[in-house]
């Protein structure tokens, strides 16, 4: 049986990105791209109409583009029970209120049970300084967190 992952917005936009001249942001567009090309057979993927209302935002080519990426992929319900443990990640002051879809993104893995969340998102989402709290949110509420983590921490052995 396959893991079950939650894809966040931020890798369909490294995917698809042009190349980018910061060596770091290119570095993960590559990445991104044999993560994509390599594994991403091997995982149940997921993601969530705020993926898709993210992944449709800026530049119109772009957003077309991220939206046919993620059209094979099943859409997570947003739940009561999502809405009330993203109201609580926000009011545990992890993720500040301006980034509440970043919390929302936590709530709706760990609602519907995903083994990882995969993302670039290293501010709220892959960061280990918060990432202790996330857990301890979750599991006060009963709930098991997903892994939280980039392509390179799940690009498996070669």
């Amino acid at each position: 049986m396959k893991a079950k992952l939650y894809l966040e917005t931020t890798i369909p936009s490294y995917l698809i990105s042009r190349p980018s001249r910061d060596l770091i942001v290119a570095a993960h567009q590559q990445i991104t791209r044999d993560w994509w090309e390599k594994r991403r057979l091997d995982f149940e993927i997921f993601i969530s109409q705020f993926v898709l209302d993210e992944a449709g935002q800026g530049d119109e080519e772009a957003s077309q583009k991220r939206l046919e990426t993620l059209s094979e992929f099943n859409i997570l319900d947003i739940t009561d029970e999502v809405t009330n443990l993203t109201a609580e990640i926000l009011l545990s002051g992890i993720i500040p209120q301006k980034s509440a879809t970043d919390a929302a993104h936590i709530a709706i893995a760990t609602i519907h049970k995903m083994n990882f969340l995969l993302t670039w998102n290293c501010a709220h989402l892959a960061n280990a300084e918060i990432w202790i709290a996330i857990y301890s949110v979750c599991g006060s509420k009963g709930y098991e967190c997903p892994i939280i983590c980039t392509p390179e921490e799940l690009m498996g052995e070669d």
